[in-house]
């Protein structure tokens, strides 16, 4: 609640348009991450190239709108709709794959995609860029980004609530036996193969509704930036760095290097010194938090302070005996 309040009530605290405006490309961050951990979170399938489809998101909206003439949000629907089915032959290639394997792939396909979109210059407009118009041309500059950001902060909340649902669910459970030893759970009868295309699906779906709301928002593409492997990079960054196994690890990850790229990239300009420092942000977590910052946090609470155990799984044998030796002195 206390999360919810803060992010709802930002637009209101925000200084500048240019805060504001900040605080929508963090939101669209952390709903790119949430996308990107229904795979790498419950698959362990680390995917690259998640920039690829929030680009197609971002220009099959932008597309829709200007050459087919459809409302904005109807074209941000439908072209999800598109993304989500073609994510359908993409992952019955990649997803027989496994390891650095599924990472060329991943790889692969923004670089595929980037040649498209750059070339095909009569369709897609190519390095002069994609204009979108805007959905609310009545509206000033300062009310089209609080408008946007409540879109995202209502984004982002539909796809943690979809997370948190496959987390608690079967087939959730089928993902995770997936990401602990997928020969085994093949073995066990789990379909595997169709667990992992169906969660590809979904989070393509999300992906691509990110990139489009996006494209709405800022109003002008560029294959280069949205075709670029450092998006893809960014994600697993922000998904590894809160957590992937937690539901509010990539949010977490996303605000921290959210606002960390926003900052260098205001003290450093377009310059490559952003990605430095990121890296280096990346360096000390992986020494010193490996399993993300959430992680981390619930374990030094534990440290300090009892908790109570929540779980069977989480209580050893021995106190399990002890425990039950003390009820029938008790009675």
């Amino acid at each position: 609640m206390l999360l919810a309040a803060a992010v709802l009530s930002f637009p209101s605290l925000a200084p500048n348009p240019y805060i504001l405006s900040a605080g929508i490309v963090v939101l669209n961050y952390a709903v790119l991450s949430t996308s990107w951990n229904f795979v790498g979170g419950f698959t362990g399938y680390i995917s690259l190239g998640h920039g690829a489809l929030a680009g197609l998101g971002g220009y099959g909206t932008a597309l829709l709108v200007t050459k087919a003439g459809l409302p904005s949000f109807v074209a941000l629907a439908v072209a999800a709709l598109l993304v989500a089915l073609l994510a359908v032959p993409i992952g019955l290639a990649a997803l027989r794959v496994r390891g650095a394997s599924f990472v060329i792939v991943s790889i692969a396909l923004v670089l595929i995609l980037l040649l498209v979109f750059q070339s095909w210059a009569s369709f897609t407009g190519g390095s002069r860029g994609l204009v979108v118009p805007r959905p609310f041309p009545g509206l000033l500059r300062p009310e089209h980004h609080r408008v946007f950001f409540y879109l995202f902060a209502a984004l982002l909340a539909l796809a943690l609530l979809v997370w948190w649902v496959i987390d608690r669910s079967r087939f959730g459970l089928g993902l995770k036996a997936v990401r602990e030893d997928e020969d085994k759970a093949e073995a066990l009868g789990t379909p595997t193969f169709a667990y992992k295309l169906i969660v590809f699906v979904i989070s393509a779906g999300f992906t691509a509704l990110a990139g489009g709301l996006y494209a709405l928002w800022f109003g002008d593409l560029d294959p280069v930036f949205q075709f670029s492997i450092l998006t893809g990079s960014y994600l697993v960054l922000m998904a590894l760095l809160g957590g992937v196994r937690n539901l509010f690890g990539p949010l977490a990850g996303a605000l921290i290097v959210g606002v960390a790229l926003e900052y260098f990239k205001g003290q450093f300009g377009n310059t490559p010194l952003h990605l430095v420092a990121t890296g280096l942000l990346l360096g000390l977590v992986v020494m010193f938090m490996p399993d993300g910052v959430l992680p981390a946090i619930g374990s030094l609470f534990r440290r300090f302070g009892k908790s109570e155990q929540s779980s069977i799984r989480e209580v050893t044998a021995a106190e399990l005996q002890e425990e039950r030796k003390r009820e029938e002195v008790k009675q």
